[in-house]
């Protein structure tokens, strides 16, 4: 109760500010405001490095993009454009991040944040990883309470607030937030958060125990309404949801499948939101999407780790308070790295990389060449193939024959040329393993029917997406993207000997899989589980036992038409 009444009390207060300041001025007819949103910045404070490093132009070409002290300076670049401009970020700043801010229970990345004036930002599902009540010193502030104050001798938390309008207590109280209020140019401006409602499906069951998570535009609708009735009347979306880009597709085109999730919501949303920041889905894009009034609005999202600012003007009318909706523009800024880095940022990020250090310069393998992480085209990926034998290796006790990993826990690719850090070409070290597998899950052995192992691999493919699974070299197996979902797969065979429906496998996957994770509700039905390593330790042990890693043959999968 005491953290309900401290967010009734902030939420008061926002409105208190706005019935004071929110009188329209006579001076001029409309203002100017500028938003500035970047979104999964997932603790990239160092520049990314491989293809999470580059920016895809519409000619195919990449340019080089992001890193914590660049996106400092492009912002700076734009705000002195816009007199009246504000940042926001729509969601999964902290999680699955390189060493140089995990290892420090992301703390560097939200004083990252707080320097580069952050207002207000919505949680995604990463924001999670570590349970509500992290969340909660993540937005407070304190200590961590088993490693304590690591990075420096104490931690304030945010300087803005985590919001989420669709994120309740299961006893239906609301958990966060679900709304700030920032004045800007003499006029308010109501900032809504929303998080994905299928949030449970990627988080791990222990991470969001006691929390339940709501319908996106009912809760978007409930509280734009809630704003207009205290004369919030420009208002704008933080969504963490997203649409999927199609290849080819420049930061500031439009070519997404259709029928998306983010685009569906937009679609739904009321017409008093007037622009709609996205998110979780890693694409670049800039569309412009009809509110059921049929009146445009942009829904624009800026790739991820800091590569990309999405931004969009406003012109408010100071008479009505409200946003002229067809002088609205939005494009995506690229986080070049052609500009001077800002140089307090710059001294924060070196402060946690020198802290890291020993750790994360420490050697642990040697690869001959790149090991991407993106998938062919049967979705089959060098690192994963690599990942899937270090868990089947690491499971081996459990007596595992298969071994089977989420696209979504391998974060980075594994790159052969040196890093900044001078270790040497095809060196691999503890925080590039990091980098790689930042969850800390850990393995898990289970019994599948070889039934079961097809349903698993039948819902790779669902009316929501493809999630093609990375397996170890002991599966194989051939699909027709062509066939009707839920009947895509065959000739599945283990050590080469067709899988049989009635017999049983010993399968190790992590235990965000284990729990159904990604809508893999069949691993449920696993029997017999045994424990294992954490998978960051798996893929370590392997590294170390196979010096000279080489890209495996893409022969697992089989993709047919």
């Amino acid at each position: 109760m005491r953290l309900f009444t401290r967010l009734a009390v902030t939420a008061a207060a926002a409105l208190a500010t706005v019935a004071v300041t929110s009188a329209p001025a006579e001076a001029a007819q409309t203002t100017d405001v500028r938003i500035i949103t970047l979104n999964d910045l997932h603790g990239n404070l160092e520049p990314p490095s491989g293809s999470g490093g580059r920016v895809t132009l519409p000619d195919g070409s990449t340019v080089n993009a992001g890193g914590a002290a660049y996106v400092a300076t492009h912002v700076k670049q734009l705000e002195a454009q816009v007199r009246n401009s504000m940042v926001l970020s729509a969601g999964d700043n902290i999680g699955a991040s390189p060493v140089i801010s995990a290892l420090f229970h992301d703390e560097p990345t939200i004083e990252f944040l707080n320097d580069l004036g952050v207002k207000a930002s919505v949680v995604g599902n990463h924001e999670f990883d570590e349970g509500y009540r992290e969340l909660q010193r993540m937005q407070f502030g304190g200590c961590h309470p088993a490693d304590g104050c690591q990075f420096r001798d104490k931690f304030g938390g945010a300087d803005f607030p985590f919001l989420g309008s669709n994120v309740y207590f299961t006893n239906g109280v609301p958990a966060l937030l679900p709304f700030s209020v920032q004045v800007s140019g003499g006029v308010p401006v109501g900032i809504i958060g929303a998080t994905l409602k299928d949030l449970p499906s990627v988080v791990t069951p222990e991470a969001i125990k006691g929390l339940k998570f709501g319908d996106e535009v009912e809760a978007i609708n409930r509280t734009a309404n809630m704003l207009d009735r205290f004369g919030v009347k420009a208002q704008v979306v933080l969504l963490h949801q997203g649409d999927e880009a199609l290849p080819g597709s420049g930061p500031d085109d439009c070519k997404v499948k259709p029928n998306g999730a983010a685009a569906t919501i937009a679609k739904g949303v009321t017409p008093r939101v007037d622009a709609i920041f996205t998110a979780h889905s890693h694409q670049q894009y800039n569309c412009v999407v009809n509110d059921p009034a049929g009146q445009p609005r942009p829904v624009i999202q800026g790739a991820s780790f800091g590569r990309l600012l999405s931004v969009v003007d406003l012109k408010i009318d100071r008479r009505t308070r409200d946003v002229v909706r067809a002088q609205t523009k939005a494009h995506n800024e690229i986080v070049t790295r052609d500009v001077t880095p800002d140089p307090a940022v710059q001294k924060l990020v070196d402060e946690a990389k020198t802290k890291a250090a020993p750790i994360a310069n420490k050697q642990v393998g040697t690869i001959t060449a790149d090991l991407p992480a993106a998938g062919g085209p049967s979705g089959e990926s060098p690192l994963g193939d690599v990942i899937a034998d270090a868990q089947l290796e690491a499971t081996k006790s459990n007596n595992a024959v298969i071994a089977m990993t989420n696209p979504g826990g391998i974060r980075a690719d594994l790159t052969y040329k040196s890093s900044t850090a001078g270790e040497g070409d095809g060196v691999v070290t503890y925080g590039e393993a990091f980098t790689v597998q930042p969850f800390a899950n850990i393995m898990q052995t289970i019994t599948l029917t070889g039934a079961n192992l097809k349903n698993v691999l039948e819902q790779q493919w669902t009316a929501g997406g493809t999630k093609i699974l990375q397996i170890s070299n002991t599966l194989h197996y051939t699909y027709s993207a062509a066939a009707p979902i839920g009947s895509r797969v065959s000739a599945i065979t283990v050590n080469g000997t067709p899988v049989d429906p009635a017999a049983k496998y010993r399968v190790s996957v992590n235990n965000f899989l284990a729990a159904g994770g990604d809508g893999f509700t069949e691993f449920t039905k696993g029997t017999d589980l045994a424990g294992g390593p954490v998978d960051l330790d798996a893929l370590i042990a392997y590294l170390g036992a196979h010096p000279g890693i080489a890209p495996p043959p893409a022969d697992r999968i089989t993709a047919t038409p």
